[in-house]
């Protein structure tokens, strides 16, 4: 058993299952009226794929637009396969939902930022242990954030 329930993790987890069914929606109907989406990914997760020049463009993270053009559009469980035009040249991506870090549709002023967590198997808490970290500072988990929408108003 647990010494605490973790919110953080779980509002991660739901907001990714927000972002899955939008996405999902998205490729089996096409957008509707102005949305579209400014999605920023980790390119160094282990699981995203890229084309090798766009991963040394952007060592690590990279911005995409869902908006006007694109193809071969699906969405998993744990990730969307996409093909976009990078400069006449269409490139297919696989992102997982897991390497999201911001999700934004201007349209209607809808944004989400992630935290990026990285955990060791080193670091499991044994049942009946409490981590350190929770003992000595349990108000310094940055797991919840008010999110500004100030920079994508019209």
């Amino acid at each position: 058993m647990t010494q605490s329930i973790d919110y953080g993790n779980l509002m991660h987890h739901a907001m990714r299952g927000l972002i899955q069914t939008v996405l999902s929606d998205i490729a089996a109907n096409g957008l509707p009226g102005e949305h579209h989406f400014f999605i920023t990914f980790d390119t160094r997760h282990p699981d995203a794929e890229l084309a090798d020049w766009l991963r040394e463009r952007y060592p690590e993270e990279m911005t995409i637009v869902i908006q006007n053009w694109y193809d071969n559009f699906e969405v998993g469980e744990d990730g969307f396969s996409i093909t976009l035009n990078f400069g006449n040249s269409p490139e297919p991506l696989y992102v997982p939902l897991d390497a999201i870090t911001t999700f934004v549709d201007p349209s209607v002023e809808f944004g989400l930022r992630f935290e990026t967590q990285e955990y060791d198997e080193d670091d499991e808490i044994e049942e009946g242990e409490v981590a350190e970290e929770e003992e000595a500072a349990p108000a310094e988990r940055g797991e919840a954030e008010v999110v500004s929408l100030d920079q994508f108003r019209k």
